[in-house]
C-alpha cells in the first residue's frame, strides 16, 4: 500500500472520528441538536445523511422553527449537489407553505435559479424552462426590490431573454435555409415583437428583409431594409446588406 494512500486513509478515519464525536456530543432528542447534527453532515458535504437528518428533524418536531429551518435546507442542499429539478420543487413548496418567511426572496430567487441551471447549453434544444425561470427573476424584480439578489435576478432573467431570442433567431434561419420563407418571416418578425433591444435586432431584420424578399413580399422588404439601414447604419448587418444586398 502506498504512502499516499495510507496518508488518505488515516485523514478518513480521523475525520471520521471527530465527525462522530462532535455528532454525539449533540443532543438528537432535541430539534435544535438534531439540527445541528445535520448541518454538521452537511457542511462536510455528506449531503445524503444531511437530507435524511433534515427529514428527521421535520418528522421528529415538526411543530419546531427547526423543521421549517430543515425545509429550506433540504432545497439548499438538492441545489448544493446540482439536483436542480429537486431543488426547484423543494423551494416551491417551501415557498406554498411559508408565503411570509423572512428569506422568501431568496427562495423566489433560488426557484428561478433552479429553473436556470436546467437550461440547456446551445439554442437548438429545449429552452421551456427559461419562461420559468423568467417569471421567477420577475417576481423579485417586482416585489422584491430591495433583496440582495435583485440585480442577480435582473442579470439571469436577461440572459433568459437573449436565449429565447437566439432561439427565434436560429429558427428563423433554418427556415430560410429550406426555403421555407413565410415561417422564416414569421420568427424573425416573433423576435423583434417579443425580444428587442437585446442587441440581436440587426440580425432579425437582416433575415426578415431577405425572408420577404424570398417570399416576394415587397411591402416587408422594404419597411425591414429601412429599419436596419436606418436604425442600425453602423452594424455589421446594414454594412453586409449596403456590400451584398439581399
Amino acid at each position: 500500500m502506498t504512502t499516499k494512500i495510507l496518508k488518505s486513509l488515516f485523514i478518513f478515519t480521523v475525520f471520521g472520528y471527530f465527525m462522530g464525536c462532535s455528532s454525539a456530543d449533540k443532543n438528537s432528542t432535541t430539534p435544535e441538536g438534531l439540527f445541528k447534527i445535520a448541518q454538521e453532515y452537511d457542511e462536510a458535504e455528506r449531503y445524503e445523511i444531511a437530507l435524511q437528518k433534515y427529514a428527521d428533524v421535520k418528522n421528529k418536531f415538526p411543530y419546531s422553527s427547526f423543521a421549517t429551518a430543515s425545509e429550506l435546507a433540504v432545497a439548499d442542499v438538492h441545489y448544493k449537489r446540482e439536483s436542480y429539478a429537486e431543488a426547484q420543487i423543494a423551494y416551491q413548496n417551501f415557498r406554498d407553505l411559508h408565503p411570509k418567511h423572512p428569506k422568501i426572496d431568496m427562495v423566489v430567487f433560488k426557484t428561478g435559479m433552479s429553473f436556470y441551471q436546467q437550461l440547456p447549453e446551445t439554442v437548438d434544444r429545449d429552452l421551456t424552462l427559461a419562461n420559468d425561470a423568467i417569471y421567477s427573476f420577475n417576481d423579485v424584480i417586482k416585489n422584491y426590490p430591495k433583496s440582495e439578489y435583485f440585480i442577480e435576478a435582473k442579470e439571469k432573467r436577461d440572459k433568459c431573454f437573449v436565449m429565447l431570442a437566439e432561439k427565434e433567431l436560429y429558427i428563423g434561419d433554418f427556415y430560410l435555409l429550406h426555403e421555407n420563407y413565410e415561417a422564416s418571416l414569421n420568427r424573425y418578425e416573433i423576435m423583434l415583437a417579443k425580444y428587442p433591444a437585446l442587441g440581436l435586432d440587426p440580425k432579425a431584420l437582416l433575415g426578415a428583409a431577405r425572408a420577404a424578399a424570398k417570399a416576394d413580399n415587397d411591402s416587408k422588404k422594404q419597411k425591414y431594409v429601412e429599419l436596419l439601414t436606418s436604425k442600425y447604419e453602423n452594424s455589421n448587418e446594414a454594412k453586409l446588406l449596403k456590400s451584398k444586398g439581399l
